[in-house]
C-alpha cells in the first residue's frame, strides 16, 4: 500500500502520507499536530511532499498544517464550505489548549470531483457534508480517506457548529457506501476497516 500513517496530537488524529512509489511524491493528509513526528517519517521514506490535504478544517486535523507548509513550501488544501471553521472562535480556543498554531488559508480551495495528482498517481475529492459542511473523503485505487466522516463502528460526531446528522447520514449513504466493498477506510481517528465490514457492523448504518 503507497501510504503510512502517524499518528498525532492528544486527541489521536490519523496524518497520513499517500505517496507514489515511483516518483516519491506526497500528499500529507490531515497533519494535525506533532510535526515533529511528521517531518522523520517523511525523511525515512525519502519522500517529497507536494501538497497538504485537509478532510475538514477542524483543529485537531489542521494544526501542524503551518509547520508542514513552511518547511516544505507546499500549498494547503481544503474544501470552501469549511473557511468559516478556520476563524471559528470555538475551534481558535481548543486549538490554543492543544497547543496548535492556527493554519494559513488554504492555497487551494477543493470541490467534489476534483483529481490531485501525487506523482504518477492521485486523489479524487469525494464532498461528504455532515460532520462540517466541508468535509471530504479522498480515494484512489481501492482505498478511502474518511476523515472523522466515517470510522471502525461510529460515524462522525454532528453536534460542533456546522455540523448536521441529516447531511452526514445522506452523505454516508449516498457518496461514502457506494465506494466498493473491499475498499480500504482509513479514517480520521482509529484502526482502518472496510466498506463491506462497516455495512455489516457498523450500528450507525442500519
Amino acid at each position: 500500500m503507497n501510504y503510512q500513517l502517524v499518528i498525532v496530537g492528544p486527541l489521536e488524529t490519523n496524518c497520513y502520507l499517500f505517496f507514489c512509489p515511483e516518483t516519491r511524491e506526497c500528499a500529507v493528509i490531515d497533519p494535525g499536530a506533532e510535526a515533529e513526528l511528521i517531518f522523520p517519517l517523511i525523511t525515512h521514506l525519502n519522500l517529497k511532499p507536494v501538497i497538504i490535504l485537509n478532510t475538514h478544517g477542524h483543529v485537531d486535523h489542521t494544526g501542524a498544517n503551518l509547520e508542514i507548509k513552511e518547511r516544505y513550501q507546499v500549498p494547503i488544501a481544503l474544501h470552501q464550505a469549511d473557511l468559516p471553521l478556520l476563524e471559528e472562535s470555538l475551534q481558535l480556543e481548543f486549538g490554543l489548549m492543544l497547543g496548535a498554531r492556527p493554519t494559513p488559508r488554504p492555497d487551494r480551495l477543493l470541490a467534489d470531483g476534483d483529481e490531485i495528482k501525487i506523482g504518477q498517481t492521485g486523489l479524487q475529492v469525494i464532498h461528504t457534508p455532515g460532520h462540517s459542511p466541508g468535509s471530504v473523503c479522498f480515494y484512489s485505487a481501492g482505498i478511502l480517506f474518511s476523515g472523522d466522516t466515517l470510522f471502525c463502528g461510529g460515524v462522525g460526531r454532528t453536534d460542533l457548529p456546522g455540523g448536521s446528522w441529516k447531511d452526514l447520514i445522506h452523505s454516508l449513504r449516498t457518496r461514502v457506501l457506494t465506494c466498493p466493498d473491499e475498499t480500504l477506510v482509513l479514517p480520521g481517528h482509529g484502526p482502518r476497516t472496510t466498506i463491506a465490514e462497516e455495512k455489516e457492523n457498523n450500528p450507525f448504518l442500519e
